[in-house]
């Protein structure tokens, strides 16, 4: 009997407290739902990949290989740039897509070369003289480069047949002796019936799995994060950071809850001290707090893990600064909404998780589903995250930091106002 009531009295006193059953059962579920939706399963779940492909050769055999990669579930395949202003814009050339690739407008791109058309398939050793595909990547995404090469070997099996076909009897006539004319003749007669098929928009077949690996000459270059120590470690380092100075700026805000439970708060507002000249204050100094931890965290990657550090120092101040204006402006609004330091610690958990798991902090947003991506903008995470990999990543200049910058900047004003809004109970008190 005793033990029964110590139960009940427990779930009664769980029941009371909403932030701790929020923890104990909301948080999990949460967290299970995000996870399943990056990882569980669905085949229409799987983020695609975005691939920059420029034909330079523009015959028909590229031209059917460019069509074969666009028909590809799994690829977004852009030939030029998106239009500005409602006008078109001119395809992508080998230049142009490496910049973009550079830009991250996408972490692939595939440049087709002048006389493709020619030899596009082999069976044999590698020729030196033989025209190769380049296959651009952003080695940031690890990924990528793997699908779209094993997807452009699958596409030479079912956009090619006739090519296939042609090319095999080729290598059957140097290393087999040659065909028959009757053989030759059919031969013949089946490639025209093939290519009349394919010409006429008839559907060709294959399983994922029949195309042989190595039929396309395709050669790799890093284009982006190929001189650098240590590539990952600026990435790391911001979105760790973020979602720890997230739990800092919480933390130093729930002063404010202390100074109101102690009675430290009204001798404040009694004083020429206004409520809003406070939480000015109390921005600054989490801001500063914030900053000073972000710079701790480079300069802990600089020295441990070779991060490249001192030439980026004008970028990283820009983000650095708006990023922990931002996160100390959501620990004051945190701090205004809750009533106790529990629920701040509870709340501040619950939604810092959140928003890391699906900003990037936890996993990085490019490989999740396009969904989840769109969702993670919702969060400071993504945007911090996206500044610091211009900076160390892509080497960008400032001016192109300015997206981030704006949102950042637009984050911190929203919720201080909501924030001093909210504090007026504690003026009226």
């Amino acid at each position: 009997m005793m033990i029964s009531a110590i139960v009940r009295t427990a779930i009664v006193s769980l029941r009371r407290d909403r932030a701790a059953l929020a923890l104990s059962f909301i948080l999990p579920v949460v967290f299970f739902s995000i996870f399943a939706s990056i990882f569980g399963g669905r085949h229409n779940a799987t983020p695609k990949v975005s691939v920059l492909v420029v034909d330079e050769d523009h015959t028909r055999a590229s031209q059917r290989l460019v069509k074969g990669l666009q028909s590809e579930g799994s690829l977004v395949v852009k030939t030029r740039p998106a239009p500005v202003k409602g006008a078109e814009q001119p395809e992508y050339n080998a230049a142009t897509a490496e910049v973009a690739v550079k830009e991250g407008a996408a972490p692939v791109a595939l440049i087709i070369p002048h006389g493709f058309g020619e030899n596009p398939i082999s069976f044999g050793p590698r020729d030196a003289s033989r025209p190769t595909i380049q296959l651009l990547e952003d080695s940031s995404d690890a990924i990528a480069p793997q699908v779209v090469a094993g997807l452009l070997q699958k596409v030479a099996v079912t956009a090619m047949p006739d090519v296939m076909a042609e090319q095999g009897s080729k290598y059957f006539d140097q290393f087999a002796g040659g065909l028959t004319k009757d053989q030759r003749d059919r031969l013949d007669e089946g490639l025209r019936s093939l290519r009349e098929r394919e010409e006429s928009g008839a559907a060709t077949t294959a399983s994922s799995d029949s195309g042989s690996g190595g039929i396309i000459a395709v050669t790799s270059r890093a284009v982006v994060g190929e001189n650098k120590n240590n590539p990952m470690v600026s990435f790391y380092a911001a979105a760790i950071g973020v979602m720890f100075l997230l739990f800092t700026a919480s933390g130093a805000a729930g002063a404010l809850l202390d100074e109101a439970e102690s009675g430290t708060l009204d001798r404040v507002l009694a004083s020429r001290v206004t409520m809003t000249s406070l939480m000015l204050g109390k921005l600054t100094y989490n801001s500063v707090l914030a900053f000073s931890q972000l710079v701790l965290m480079f300069l802990w990657g600089w020295a441990v893990f070779k991060l490249d550090f001192w030439s980026h120092i004008p970028g990283f101040m820009v983000m650095g600064v708006c990023t922990s204006v931002a996160v100390a402006s959501f620990g004051l609004l945190l701090a205004s909404i809750c009533k106790t330091r529990a629920q701040l610690g509870a709340l501040s958990t619950l939604v810092i998780l959140v928003m890391s798991s699906i900003g990037g902090s936890m996993f990085p947003r490019f490989l999740m589903p396009e969904a989840m991506q769109k969702a993670g903008l919702l969060t400071i995470n993504a945007w911090a995250i996206d500044g610091f990999t211009k900076i160390f990543w892509r080497d960008e200049p400032i001016s192109h930091l300015w997206p981030q910058v704006l949102v950042l900047v637009g984050i911190a004003i929203v919720l201080f106002a909501i924030a001093r809004r909210v504090a007026r109970r504690w003026e009226y008190a």
